[in-house]
Parts: structure tokens; sequence; C-alpha cells
């Protein structure tokens, strides 16, 4: 290949290269021949490059085993869930366990959480955290879903920490789902939002205020959560989006009779238990909103989604 992400760690083809270029906050890509690369960018990417081949073994012929993933250890800057101030956290991750856990100082016996790589999710949010080495680390906790904001001055330990719990996930993605070959397992192990934005919402009978909210549709887990802000700890609420053939559909609409407060461009989330009405900040965002949406309900449901999928909608309105 001609070329490379160097915020990856991984070589790409041309092809692949324009498609990394519409993700500058996930992938940064560079020619091979053409461009000039600085010495410290070329070790991260030779490093990355030497881990998947030798300690990874992802080069390894289809039906040899990849070697279990090892743990990691280190320091990590965590945006706290109150202040907004971000502090000098501990975090290990015990593959073989399945376990990531953080603690608050360096010397303390007992972690603040544990976390299990069976709901974790890892997506590089550069330009939502203002910080180019951003990473936003997801997991259940209870009915919610919990939010960690990371950093570390350092591009490759960032990146080596991604890698890390990506091994993870596709460790125990194999256990849980044996039956299912590598390839159909790696699209699972971490993903992007489909879509992110502020859209305005009214309440379950359409008659309360709209209020602005930021919404994030999570294709993998058929989600739509909303925040107050973007890096809120938990959702407000969340909508579960099931199959067309479950009744659940979207409409570019609003109800009649309802209009919004700043903004007109409406849509319609129409689930077994609730309309879910919404206005977007300009026509160009509701057809990208409508066409992410239609996309998600489109989609036949995953094993994994299957194994984790309510039995009703779920949704909280707070």
């Amino acid at each position: 290949p001609d070329w490379a992400s160097y915020k990856l760690g991984i070589f790409i083809c041309l092809h692949c290269s324009g498609v990394h270029r519409n993700f500058p906050d996930i992938s940064k890509v560079k020619s091979v021949r053409l461009d000039f690369w600085d010495d410290s960018i070329v070790e991260v990417l030779k490093e990355q490059w030497i881990r998947a081949k030798y300690e990874r073994q992802e080069f390894m012929a289809d039906g040899k085993p990849l070697s279990p993933p090892g743990n990691r250890e280190g320091i990590l800057w965590k945006r706290g869930r109150d202040n907004g101030q971000y502090l000098r956290r501990r975090f290990v991750l015990l593959a073989g366990e399945g376990l990531l856990k953080y603690y608050t100082k360096d010397q303390d016996k007992g972690p603040k959480a544990v976390i299990s790589i069976k709901d974790l999710n890892a997506t590089f949010q550069t330009e939502k955290m203002g910080h180019p080495h951003g990473l936003q680390v997801t997991y259940r906790r209870e009915n919610h879903t919990r939010n960690l904001f990371l950093y570390h001055e350092s591009g490759k330990e960032i990146v080596g920490w991604f890698n890390a719990l990506r091994a993870a996930r596709l460790q125990y993605l194999k256990a849980a789902l044996p039956d299912l070959p590598e390839a159909e397992l790696v699209p699972l192990i971490t993903r992007n939002y489909l879509k992110q934005g502020f859209m305005e919402k009214t309440g379950p009978k359409q008659r309360e205020p709209f209020k602005k909210r930021w919404f994030a549709l999570d294709p993998q887990e058929r989600r739509l959560f909303y925040y107050k802000n973007p890096l809120d700890a938990f959702e407000q609420g969340q909508v579960f989006l099931g199959s067309k053939e479950q009744g659940y559909e979207v409409h570019e609409e609003l109800p009649k009779g309802v209009r919004g407060n700043r903004w007109k461009a409406g849509l319609t989330v129409v689930t077994p238990h609730r309309r879910f009405v919404l206005t977007c900040p300009s026509e160009k965002e509701q057809r990208e909103w409508l066409e992410s949406l239609r996309d998600v309900l489109c989609r036949p449901l995953t094993p994994l989604q299957l194994l984790g999928a309510p039995t009703e909608s779920g949704h909280s309105d707070r």
C-alpha cells in the first residue's frame, strides 16, 4: 500500500485513503511516497505494525489461532463526571479476565470502577473533546450508558490503548460467539457513531417546550442517545431502534399541530411505545439524520444485538 494512517498506525490502499480522509477525527493519512514523514510519526507507525504482526498475529493465515491479548497498565487523563476537569488516573486492562479498571490514585488498593469488556466501546472523539488524542470509552452501568472521556499527551500511547481494548474485545467476542467466523466478529469489536449532533426535542405529549439536546446514534447498539451536553457522563434518555418489521419507523415531518421552537426541519421517530418528535438546525442535518436512522432500521438484528436487545423500547425521559 502506498498510503498510511499515522494516527491509527496502519497501512492502507489508495481507495481506503479517500475514505479515511472523510473522518479526520478518527484517522489522518499521508502518502508513503509523496508526503514528508516526521521521525516521531514513523516510529508510531512502525511500532503499531510490528505489534499487529507479532504480538496480535493479525496477518496469520485463516484457521490459525490468534495469541491472547496481554494486559496493559498506564496513566490517562480522565474528564470528571461532574466538574469537567481532566485528572490523572491509573488504568489497568486485564484482558484475560475481560475487565478494565481505573484508580483515583496510584497507591489505591481498590479501583474506582470496574468495567466489563462485554459492554465496552472505544472511539476517537478528537473534535468533540477538543483534543488531538481524545478517546471516548463507553460501557453500560445499570440502565444507562457511562461515557469516559480520556486523553494522553502521546498519540502513540492513546493508540496503544485503543488497540489493546480492541484486542481484548476480540477475545471476548470469540468466546461469546464461537460459531461466527472471525471476519464477522471484526466489525463488532469497536464502532463509531453513525451520526452525532444537536437537535431539539419535545416531551411525550408533544405539548412540552422543545429543548436543545446532543444526540448520538450507535448503529451496533441500535440506540439513539440524547444528552444535555456533548461531554455528559450519562445520557438523559435513549431510544432503542428495532427493525421496521417490529413497528419502528422514522418520518420526515412533525405531527399535525406541532411546531418546533427555533428549528423547523422536523422528523418523528416512531416506536411501539412512543413517538419522539425532533427538529434539526437545517434541512441538510434533517436529511442526514433521516438517512442514518433509516439505515439502522433497515438492518437486521445481529447476533450481538440479539444478546443485548431489550424486550421493549429502552428509553427514559429525564
